[in-house]
């Protein structure tokens, strides 16, 4: 039986779900509506503006890679509040960050559409101004920047492309205040990601800490309690076609479709809307990284297995306040 939202609701989480809702769109849609937009300005009289554009983008095409543009409008816009509140969202600090210093950042774990990263370190939906001075970016495949008018929304909060170069304009800035966030598990992680599951890609993933040793960036380890819970996946376990599909394609693209369902607009049996569950973002203590131009492995190695435990200890430490069971412990691989 399909259960249907009451048709009374207060205007307040009406709100909350259109401010999600436009989320979900972006997501899943807005970058082919640009996209169309942009080509079907070509065949009428308003050609120009696909022309004109067109131009500004190629002018305009390493901003990406170089900080990207924010806008302090739309960061600040009041829709990101009701998306904040309408699972809720939260962001627990335990620790100050010195603005004179740069920032690299694990964001753990992946989830469907890492919104409690985009809620809490690219808007002022929860307020990120609790660290004064700090100014965040987070990495995304380079893939969205391809899309006309898309990458300057999403440029406009604070998203920058994923690469190298990217990571190292932002970490090598002088002056310090720049935090960039990068959440490592990816795609691969995701597959993984339904509600009480606390499987990490990360065991091997080590670039992040090479690119902290050499620029000298402090390395922030952050977990967010209930980033899984929002959305149920399809079954996919190892051995499945689904499993196998899903890993092909990563192997052969690097990118991947989860099939994620959730509730629906005005039913909460299906659809692709995120379920009203908590998420909590912990950010943990800095861990101080001494400047490496060129790290050895052993270098490397080292550092990472101290990021994995202190990823650990936060887990462990706020567990319990979460609803997460007493022995649940992560699971990296």
């Amino acid at each position: 039986m399909v259960e249907f939202a009451p048709l009374s609701v207060p205007l307040e989480r009406r709100l909350q779900t259109f401010a999600v809702l436009q989320l979900i769109f972006s997501y899943l849609a807005l970058y082919l509506v640009c996209y169309i937009v942009f080509i079907g300005l070509l065949f009428t009289r308003f050609w120009m503006i696909s022309i004109l554009y067109a131009i500004w983008w190629y002018l305009d095409r390493a901003t990406p890679r170089r900080g990207g543009r924010q806008s302090a409008l739309l960061r600040g816009a009041t829709i990101w509040k009701y998306l904040k509140d309408y699972f809720p969202i939260s962001l627990v600090k335990t620790t100050e960050l010195d603005p004179s210093q740069n920032y690299l950042t694990g964001f753990h774990p992946h989830g469907m559409g890492v919104i409690g990263a985009f809620t809490n370190l690219c808007t002022e939906g929860m307020g990120f101004s609790v660290f004064p001075g700090i100014c965040s970016h987070l990495m995304m495949l380079n893939m969205w920047f391809w899309f006309p008018f898309f990458r300057d929304y999403i440029m406009s909060v604070g998203l920058v492309s994923a690469d190298k170069e990217s990571a190292a304009h932002i970490l090598s800035r002088k002056g310090g205040g720049n935090l960039l966030f990068i959440i490592v598990g990816g795609v691969k992680e995701a597959l993984n990601g339904r509600p009480g599951a606390y499987k990490l890609v990360l065991r091997n993933r080590k670039g992040f800490i090479r690119l902290a040793l050499i620029h000298g960036a402090a390395l922030v380890p952050i977990f967010s309690f209930g980033e899984n819970d929002i959305f149920d996946q399809v079954e996919n376990s190892p051995g499945s076609w689904l499993h196998w599909f899903q890993d092909q394609l990563l192997k052969t693209t690097r990118f991947s479709i989860p099939l994620f369902y959730g509730r629906g607009v005005f039913q909460y049996s299906f659809g692709f809307m995120p379920y009203r569950r908590p998420i909590t973002t912990v950010v943990g203590k800095p861990i101080e990284v001494q400047k490496t131009p060129h790290p050895s492995q052993e270098e490397v190695d080292r550092l990472h297995q101290r990021y994995m435990k202190e990823l650990s200890n936060i887990f462990e430490a706020h567990k319990l306040k979460y609803n997460v069971p007493k022995d649940q412990h992560l699971e990296l691989c």
